[in-house]
């Protein structure tokens, strides 16, 4: 028989080993504010849980600026705190959508990553109209988007996609497909690879991207990086379930590999969990799923900081 005290010391080394896994971690998609959604901690506060937990990098995601200012001024500011901040340009309505201009300077400050449309894009829109509750709104209401997709009238890449792609190859950063449908990442991404582009991410393709397991696996044949929205798995705060069984995950990290899969927070939601929160909640699901702690750094932290170009 188990005992009680038994029990108690098991869990207690699952934690343990949980909290020496964070060390080095790396956050690709915290939605902390001040922002015009409704967010349940500021980027100051998160990086303070992230410094605790001894994470070695965050990525900073508004889907209406660039955070790049603010993280590099925390980067001088706060750099006791031993967390390297990164953010990126979204190319929505309110930096003037495919706009190259935003592109360049956004690059000149800074920026690691520019995601292709995510609430402007023509899919998010359509998926958002589709939906009975629709997805979070801004805090007061905003004008309303003009939706955005990379493919003209007769489905070949705009000529001001591809000088943004050539803008990203130049400098060597990353490119996210954004909200963009599945069937508009791939042309995107195989006019990016002609192009000269290397870094790759697809964000939670199986939300709103559309994807299928094959299309993950094609996607890494690209030599794209998958992140996964760890929010989606795990038990959170107000919500008795998570939103996909662990089983999901499992089989998402499989099409893409440990090799090439990221899991990253998705979080800073009011009445979500903080994003370190929903880290020690992913890694549990990865050991109860079996992954090793090799195979689960990987996956929160080497190959992020792989396609940051942080590897050193």
């Amino acid at each position: 028989m188990v005992s009680l005290l038994d029990e108690n010391v098991a869990d207690q080394a699952v934690e343990d080993r949980i909290s020496s896994l964070l060390v080095g971690a790396v956050d690709m998609h915290c939605h902390s504010g001040p922002s015009v959604m409704p967010r349940s901690l500021d980027h100051i506060e998160a990086l303070q849980d992230a410094a605790d937990a001894g994470f070695r990098a965050m990525l900073i995601k508004d889907h209406y600026y660039s955070a790049t200012p603010i993280t590099e001024l925390l980067n001088r500011s706060h750099g006791h705190l031993k967390v390297q901040l990164f953010s990126g340009v979204p190319l929505n309505n309110t930096t003037g959508g495919f706009n190259k201009y935003a592109v360049d300077h956004g690059i000149a400050l800074g920026a690691k990553l520019v995601w292709m449309p995510t609430f402007a894009s023509k899919n998010h829109v359509e998926a958002d109209q589709k939906r009975k509750k629709g997805f979070p709104h801004t805090i007061k209401p905003l004008l309303p988007p003009d939706p955005l997709t990379p493919l003209d009238a007769n489905g070949a890449l705009k000529d001001e996609v591809k000088e943004i792609l050539d803008i990203i190859a130049e400098h060597d950063v990353i490119l996210s497909g954004g909200h963009l449908h599945i069937s508009e990442i791939f042309p995107v991404f195989e006019e990016a690879v002609r192009r000269g582009v290397k870094r790759l991410l697809v964000n939670h393709p199986t939300f709103i991207i559309g994807a299928s397991l094959d299309d993950i696996r094609q996607l890494v044949g690209m030599g794209a990086y998958i992140e996964h929205s760890l929010c989606m798995f795990i038990q959170m705060v107000g919500r008795e379930q998570a939103m996909f069984p662990p089983e999901e995950l499992d089989a998402l990290i499989r099409a893409g590999t440990v090799d090439r899969t990221i899991l990253a927070s998705d979080l800073g939601q009011v009445g979500n969990d903080r994003p370190v929160d929903g880290f020690r909640g992913v890694i549990r699901n990865c050991i109860g799923l079996g992954y090793s702690d090799e195979d689960i750094r990987k996956m929160i932290s080497t190959n992020a900081l792989r396609l940051l170009g942080l590897e050193d």
